[in-house]
């Protein structure tokens, strides 16, 4: 009995927190398929159909619109750049970091440490001076070297601590077998480290792509603008009375990307810890 107690205690706990978490989400959704009409007249039904459905319009609406396409364009872009070149410098300097034993190693890891809690509103004031004057400014660069500057710390801590549980014999034991030391690197740490790479590209795909400040505050224009920001000047056609249904139309619209991103790196992330496993 008590037994039985303790696990429906837990399924009511596990049911009210998931339920908690995705109330604001499942609103969202609802709201987006909802008519402007019935937001603006306060419609208290969760269901579009009961207060007005737009139905799919709003997507249609906000997907035709040159603004918000071009945000979408330049998340995708800057978000895949940020990610692959972070990745890239973080794998080797992580890999360094791991192996090697050389003098300010704990100085490099605490400074990397301290830029990743640096305040990101502190930045953009001199950023924006800096870019300016050096011509980046409202560009895809001006928005990729901050975002790199921020997720390049996380993921080497993230992935240092994956090499230093790779034993370091795997790799002496493909030198000894002929391959060299870049060979040995990326044919048999980095698939043993994949779990880690993965872990480090989502986080600092993240970054990137719900960045608000630096996308309002580095951008002027449409031509480099991500979704977060470009979802705040998003007023169509009455600016006095902005259209809630089409930026929860937006919103949904810019998440989906991120769930997506999440399903599939997830079965490889447990796939490379299965895979990347060493038996004792």
């Amino acid at each position: 009995m008590k037994a039985w107690l303790n696990r429906a205690g837990m399924v009511a706990g596990f049911a009210l927190i998931l339920g908690w978490c995705l109330l604001p989400v499942a609103w969202i959704v609802s709201m987006s398929f909802k008519s402007q009409e019935a937001v603006t007249n306060g419609s208290p039904g969760f269901f579009p159909s009961e207060g007005g459905g737009a139905g799919w319009q709003n997507y249609i609406d906000v997907l035709q619109d040159d603004q918000f396409a071009r945000a979408i364009l330049n998340s995708i872009g800057i978000s895949l750049i940020a990610t692959i070149l972070s990745v890239t410098f973080a794998t080797f300097t992580a890999y360094a970091v791991a192996r090697l034993e050389f003098k300010g190693k704990k100085f490099v890891l605490t400074t990397a440490l301290v830029i990743a809690m640096f305040p990101v509103v502190s930045l953009v004031g001199p950023l924006f001076d800096m870019w300016r004057t050096l011509g980046i400014y409202d560009t895809w660069l001006g928005l990729i070297i901050p975002y790199m500057s921020f997720t390049l710390p996380l993921a080497i801590w993230t992935l240092s601590a994956f090499f230093r549980e790779i034993p370091w014999e795997m790799e002496q034991a493909a030198q000894v077998d002929g391959a060299t030391a870049w060979q040995a690197f990326r044919r048999v740490i980095v698939p043993l480290a994949a779990p880690g790479v993965f872990t480090a590209a989502i986080l600092t795909f993240f970054f990137a792509w719900n960045d608000f400040v630096f996308g309002i505050s580095l951008t002027s224009t449409e031509s480099a603008r991500p979704i977060p920001a470009a979802l705040s000047f998003f007023v169509g056609a009455d600016p006095f009375n902005r259209p809630a249904s089409l930026l929860a139309a937006g919103a949904v619209v810019a998440t989906v990307p991120i769930v997506v991103l999440v399903l599939v790196f997830q079965r490889k992330i447990v796939a490379g810890l299965t895979a990347g496993a060493v038996k004792g």
